[in-house]
């Protein structure tokens, strides 16, 4: 007697909308309330839907939460290898600026939930920071070890040096309306943040420069 075939089935386009929908939504509550200040029933009503068919996709505000850091998450670590992956220092660090700076733009809310989870202590995604962020960490960090051995850039306290490069880039997302507001402007615009990648850039690089 043969064993029964366990079909997986792909989930239908329409699904596949209304979990972006959610998730979409959830972000843009949690970036604007906390996670305690967001209910399953403030992201259904504005959805249209009603709290069982949320409850479909996700079964809890928790797990609903986490969805919305992973998606924030995953999109980020695709895009930050620069340095890791990299040959050659200064190159690397304007793309990873540049990368860095773009997120914080096209991703505000984003940025928001996760540091409003950093802010936190996070308490509920602590398990996966340690998995993943810290891994690339090590990987930037030894990246720039090997540089200094090979005489490229001067040796600095390069732990030191990624939090500065990861809090000047988050500020743009995380204090982006003070700055606009201070400079008379209702949002940044390309300017600005190409301004903000080269003085960043070049402060950075000055730092290191052999």
């Amino acid at each position: 007697m043969t064993d029964p075939v366990t079909v997986t089935r792909t989930p239908r386009a329409a699904t596949l909308r209304k979990q972006e929908a959610i998730l979409a939504e959830a972000e843009r509550q949690f970036a604007r309330y906390g996670f305690e200040g967001v209910s399953l029933d403030s992201i259904a009503a504005v959805l249209d839907l009603s709290r069982q068919n949320l409850l479909y996709h996700w079964p809890s505000k928790e797990e609903l939460y986490r969805a919305v850091l992973d998606s924030v998450m995953g999109e980020w670590m695709a895009n930050m290898t620069a340095i890791a992956e990299a040959d050659e220092p200064e190159t690397a660090i304007q793309t990873y600026v540049a990368v860095k700076l773009r997120f914080s733009r096209e991703r505000a809310s984003g940025n928001a939930v996760f540091t409003r989870e950093i802010m936190a202590g996070a308490p509920r995604y602590q398990d996966v920071l340690k998995v993943r962020v810290m891994p690339l960490l090590h990987a930037d960090l030894a990246r720039f070890e090997r540089w200094a051995d090979e005489g490229l850039i001067r040796r600095v306290d390069f732990t030191h040096l990624m939090f500065l490069i990861w809090s000047s880039t988050q500020a743009y997302a995380d204090l982006g309306p003070q700055f606009s507001l201070y400079m008379g402007k209702p949002a940044l615009d390309d300017a600005d943040f190409e301004r903000a990648r080269e003085l960043i850039t070049g402060v950075i690089w000055n730092s290191l420069k052999p």
